[in-house]
């Protein structure tokens, strides 16, 4: 092991990284991660609600992520935001990068067989309302505009099946009633100790003070609703996603 150690503290800032072949970086960078930034980005490395921390397992369905790109913020920082500057060594920067390597999101690597065509009819007609596919379309859900590079395709079977078995981060439902007696549900955008910053059902971004407001509930049903095999059936889920693939891959 302190072998290894001191071979691996000669590896430096380069394009490719030179630890990506050895299986027991990503472990290491795990530990070092563990240690020095899940306060931040959590244990998993998916970020925390809270504090608006990035998911950093998606950070590599960016074309423009490079191992190279990932070195330099960890070792720089972020200018004008919290991420500072880190002096580890260069190993251990490049252990921390292969760890992140290790828990990227996999998407859907297998072509799709399904109709293009018809799952773009079927998209505009089920799921346009609130989502956007190449900035065309509502913004209440995610955009997925990639979503096929960055998800599996039984995880997005499961979404349409059973939305609210697993709500994204800036998507938890919520409805209170205003000072002005109006109600309003939505999701929640961001949130801190007196303020909430909601995309109300009219797809509207909204601020509100907290005192202001009365009956507030956070729901643990997603606002989208699930689409059972009656409503569209597999075949036609799979023209769907089709469709979003073929947007992925322009």
């Amino acid at each position: 092991m302190l072998a290894w150690l001191a071979s691996a503290g000669s590896a430096s800032a380069q394009a490719v990284n030179p630890l990506q072949s050895d299986p027991r970086a990503a472990g290491a960078g795990g530990s070092i991660f563990r240690a020095q930034c899940a306060t931040c980005h959590g244990a998993d490395a998916k970020g925390i609600e809270a504090i608006d921390a990035p998911d950093l397992t998606l950070i590599w369905i960016r074309s423009e992520t490079t191992d190279e790109s990932v070195f330099q913020i960890i070792r720089n920082g972020i200018a004008g935001s919290v991420m500072p500057p880190h002096g580890f060594p260069d190993a251990q920067v490049w252990m921390l990068v292969s760890y992140l390597r290790s828990v990227g999101a996999v998407g859907t690597v297998n072509r799709i067989v399904g109709d293009v065509s018809r799952g773009s009819e079927l998209f505009n007609d089920n799921c346009s309302r609130c989502h956007r596919v190449d900035g065309t379309g509502g913004s209440l859900g995610p955009d997925l505009s990639s979503i096929t590079s960055r998800r599996a395709l039984d995880v997005l079977f499961s979404s349409i099946r059973n939305p609210s078995a697993s709500i994204a981060r800036r998507y938890k439902p919520v409805s209170f009633r205003t000072a002005e007696n109006e109600r309003v549900q939505g999701t929640i955008k961001s949130e801190d100790v007196f303020s909430l910053q909601v995309m109300d059902s009219n797809q509207t971004l909204r601020g509100f003070i907290k005192t202001e407001l009365s009956e507030l509930t956070r729901d643990g049903q997603s606002l989208m609703p699930a689409f059972p095999e009656n409503l569209l059936s597999e075949s036609e889920i799979n023209d769907i996603m089709s469709y979003l693939q073929s947007n992925s891959d322009r």
